[in-house]
């Protein structure tokens, strides 16, 4: 017994130090980030020690002009709601999508195809379809929020597709069987039954469509470009300039980007950790 608690409490050091060396990766450039953000641009020097030191006084001047700069409130609210509308259209679209086409490509190669057609689409880059795309919405007349909406859920569908149709396998058929004894049609099963129960896949596919689309620069640059209707990585495009990059009023900028897209994340965490752990039971 004494030698079983002795190996328990033994620490494993090659992993204890590669989890280590991973923190120190992730929470360095955040730290520098805030570091930056709060310093005044006299105090941004060459060395090491002073970029990684703490700012003399810590003043919140930066975050007020980098938001003027960028014009926030109205950069914000262009973000949120192509953000919002893509993840809940995406939601929609795809899971019924993925429920169409997982449960039946086993059984028709019409199916099959059309399931391998669309996943391979997560293999053609952006920068071929980029020239196409512009000219394609420029006739279509939705060079707008409008068409990068479409777009964007046309872009997430082949990968949420997979993550859809993959964890339809751990729903039992029998849940659909049960229904249809009941009576219920195809479309009631689905609304009812199936798609309360995808609820753990829902968080996991809004948080990585809306993670794409808040952090995404192409697709508004090259398609909204010109119309004055800027999301925050657009108009945070502002502080690079021929010359050089303030950096100070950047990374203010981008932590303020950073606060909805967090709280997103925190908000869809318990359904994505239920899903883990339901997938891990089962």
């Amino acid at each position: 017994m004494k030698k079983n608690t002795k190996q328990m409490g033994k620490t494993n050091w090659p992993v204890t130090i590669l989890l280590i060396m991973g923190c120190v990766t992730i929470f360095f450039p955040l730290y520098m980030a805030v570091i930056i953000a709060f310093k005044k641009p006299s105090e941004m020097t060459n060395d090491i020690a002073g970029a990684l030191s703490f700012p003399s006084s810590w003043s919140f001047d930066n975050f007020t002009e980098a938001m003027r700069v960028t014009d926030f409130w109205n950069s914000l609210g262009n973000s949120l709601l192509i953000t919002a509308l893509t993840v809940v259209i995406a939601i929609l679209l795809h899971s019924l999508a993925g429920y169409a086409i997982g449960r039946n490509m086993g059984k028709s190669k019409f199916y099959k195809f059309a399931y391998l057609y669309i996943v391979s689409g997560m293999f053609v880059p952006f920068a071929i379809l980029m020239m196409p795309l512009v000219k394609q919405t420029s006739q279509m007349g939705i060079g707008n929020r409008a068409g990068v909406i479409i777009l964007y859920v046309v872009f997430y569908m082949p990968m949420n597709l997979l993550l859809y149709s993959g964890y339809l396998k751990n729903i039992p058929l029998a849940l659909e069987e049960a229904a249809k004894v009941d009576g219920a049609s195809t479309w009631k099963t689905y609304w009812s039954i199936i798609f309360p129960v995808m609820k753990p896949m829902h968080a996991t596919v809004a948080v990585l469509t809306a993670l794409g689309t808040w952090n995404d620069v192409m697709t508004p640059l090259v398609i909204m470009s010109g119309t004055g209707k800027n999301t925050l990585p657009l108009a945070q495009l502002n502080f690079q300039t021929q010359f050089g990059t303030n950096y100070n009023l950047a990374f203010a900028s981008y932590l303020l980007a950073l606060i909805p897209i967090l709280l997103f994340y925190l908000i869809c965490q318990k359904q994505i950790l239920n899903g883990v752990v339901n997938g891990a039971v089962k």
